[in-house]
């Protein structure tokens, strides 16, 4: 993380420039809408280059989450676009938290629940901290948002909500609120439900009596001075400042009030937040600003297609992925098709690492044109993001996944790193740090996903008399003899047609359910080489058994 005002970013390449002005990778179209608004850079009254500002939000009622982190990764990818187009112009990223905003309901994930049920409809920057560690609730989970941000090596400023309504930094915004106040209703009362419609205030008075954020309709008494009437808890009519944290602005205002005041240039949001974008931009006009560029992403869904909901614990957590996949297979899985609803459940972790690793192993040889177009090369220009040693993984994840689930629910990781030692030159966990990563995850997606559905069938007639054929085969070979031999003699073997295959497929799904357990597996002569040839006759030996 980083305090200063403006990350001076490295040269740009000449290639990398111009190959950048006609790209067609999302972040370079994301990009191009900031080119075309700033033509010439983004520039103060005095004709100097100033930071283009690049903004994220957070909702501190709850704990940072794998949302979070695609927002974040996301933005710095069209950041890091918007500096290769315009050869190094200054950029900013802040990431906000709208800790001012009353909490609404209790989380399932925090201890002393009664302590945040006493304090229900205040600041979250105002109540006292469940996990007892920080000053406030909002303090808590704000250490978490910076503590994961750092984590990932985000550069960012991190802004506060309350720091900003408490310290008077938004009391000339606000006052630019109260004198728009007719107009901004204007355009909020059309969107509301009628009975909404009888309380709606753009602004939310904090009662002087509870500490409780207010939904009550206010009246304007002074706009130059904040000043403003309404009914506190009690009923009783109260005259207050909105000045100096004693109010805050319903969200739609808000988000609009913060784009004008700290000069907002782009910002993402998730579909569901289309409207709010809509009404926001609308209100931003009206208070002198502008709506800032930005992309508008679909949603999450699980793996039965339907809309992930904290409350139903359907998602999958960052921590849960990391457990299974890597970082650079999660930042891969949310660059790509950010327009498109994507899946996200434990089932498309594998893939998700290997596809990233085909793509790492194509960069090198790719012109600089092609180059940004793979994703990989915008991940590792996201603030040092990086994959660990070289650009080639010597075992694909579906691989590993696949010596595990032979070896067990029970195997270690140093019986992996004892068999890659047959099919990894200088098989050392010191040697191949992103390789070892992959193996502590392997082993526990193969225990938590794998071993419970793993089940060998015995083979048919057809199936052993070609088992009973390739283990001859292969009785004939040297445990050297690499893993293309050992692929040349399973083809051969599929091949021959009194074992009454109609296709390779149907050999290698027979090799798949009767040897490893399950419908779908890796390359037989990888395998062969990585399980070792007696091992791999054994296994043989185990399904001749069975049948």
């Amino acid at each position: 993380m980083t305090d200063i005002a403006q990350i001076s970013p490295a040269p740009v390449d000449d290639a990398v420039f111009a190959a950048a002005q006609v790209s067609k990778s999302w972040p370079f179209e994301e990009a191009r809408k900031l080119v075309k608004r700033f033509p010439g850079g983004k520039r103060d009254a005095a004709g100097d280059l100033v930071p283009v500002l690049f903004e994220t939000g957070y909702g501190p009622s709850g704990l940072p989450h794998i949302g979070t982190f695609q927002e974040v990764l996301r933005t710095t990818l069209v950041r890091r676009a918007y500096q290769a187009m315009t050869g190094g112009h200054p950029t900013r990223l802040v990431a906000f938290s709208d800790d001012m905003d009353g909490l609404r309901k209790v989380p399932d994930n925090v201890p002393n629940k009664d302590v945040l049920t006493a304090n229900l409809g205040k600041p979250l920057s105002r109540i006292p901290d469940p996990f007892g560690t920080h000053d406030s609730f909002a303090a808590h989970n704000n250490a978490s948002l910076r503590e994961f941000l750092d984590r990932f090596g985000f550069d960012y400023e991190f802004v506060s909500s309350s720091d900003r309504y408490n310290s008077g930094a938004f009391d000339a915004a606000l006052i630019n609120v109260l004198r728009h106040y007719d107009a901004i209703q204007a355009i909020m009362l059309p969107t509301l439900r009628e009975e909404r419609r009888q309380t709606y205030s753009p602004v939310l008075p904090v009662s002087p009596s509870t500490g409780v954020v207010l939904q009550v309709a206010i009246e304007v008494v002074d706009a130059e001075a904040g000043i403003v009437r309404f009914a506190d808890s009690d009923g009783s009519l109260v005259e207050q400042t909105v000045l100096g944290g004693q109010a805050k602005l319903q969200w739609k205002v808000d988000w609009a009030m913060r784009w004008v005041a700290l000069g907002v240039d782009y910002e993402m949001c998730g579909k569901d937040l289309t409207d709010s974008h809509l009404q926001s931009g609308r209100i931003a006009h009206v208070l002198g600003g502008r709506r800032p560029e930005g992309l508008i992403y679909e949603l999450f869904l699980d793996e039965k297609g339907e809309k992930i909901s904290k409350s139903k614990g359907n998602g999958l957590t960052i921590e849960q992925w990391l457990d299974y996949g890597s970082e650079e297979s999660l930042g891969f899985y949310l660059f790509r098709e950010p327009k498109s609803a994507k899946s996200l459940h434990p089932g498309i972790i594998p893939r998700a690492v290997d596809e990233y690793w085909q793509f790492r192993e194509k960069l090198a040889t790719q012109p600089v044109e092609q180059q940004l177009g793979n994703p990989v090369w915008h991940l590792l220009r996201a603030n040092g993001y990086h994959g660990g040693d070289g650009d080639k993984l010597p075992v694909t994840y579906g691989l590993l996944l696949n010596l595990v689930g032979v070896l067990g629910a029970g195997a270690s990781r140093e019986q992996v790193w004892s068999y890659l030692g047959n099919y990894v030159i200088n098989a050392d966990p010191a040697a191949h740090p992103a390789l070892d990563t992959l193996v502590t995850c392997a082993l526990a997606y193969n225990r938590d996903f794998v071993a419970p559905t793993l089940q060998r069938r015995a083979p048919l007639a057809n199936e052993a008399a070609a088992l009973t054929a390739l283990d001859a085969a292969l009785a004939g070979m040297t445990a050297d003899a690499g893993a293309e031999a050992f692929q040349t003699v399973v083809y051969e073997v599929g091949k021959e047609p009194d074992f009454g295959f109609e296709s390779l497929r149907d050999w290698f799904k027979a090799l798949y359910e009767t040897l490893l357990g399950s419908s779908a597996g890796p390359r037989m002569g990888s395998f062969i080489a990585l399980y070792g040839l007696a091992n791999t006759r054994a296994l043989i030996a185990e399904a001749l058994a069975g049948a």
